[in-house]
């Protein structure tokens, strides 16, 4: 049972991070939307968005992780970027 708790300690501090790394994106993203605007340019990028889909799908089958699923975390994560540009 030791074992279990450690691994769930260990999974709140990945959270953490996650969380931490989610909300630096969030912030560069306001960032570029200011930029956006002040350049006259649409917050929708949609040759940008896939290059992020192809490079984290890469990225993700590198790791061995499933890159239909990364990319479907990415989606919502740019969505929720694309939100606070507006």
């Amino acid at each position: 049972m030791d074992e279990l708790k450690q691994l769930r300690k260990k999974i709140d501090a990945l959270d953490d991070q996650i969380l931490q790394l989610l909300s630096k994106r969030v912030q560069t993203c306001k960032a570029i939307g200011l930029a956006k605007k002040a350049q006259g340019l649409p917050i929708h990028d949609s040759c940008r968005e896939q290059e992020v889909y192809q490079k984290i799908k890469t990225k993700a089958t590198d790791l061995s992780l499933s890159s239909e699923q990364v990319e479907a975390v990415y989606r919502e994560i740019v969505n929720m970027c694309s939100a606070v540009q507006e």
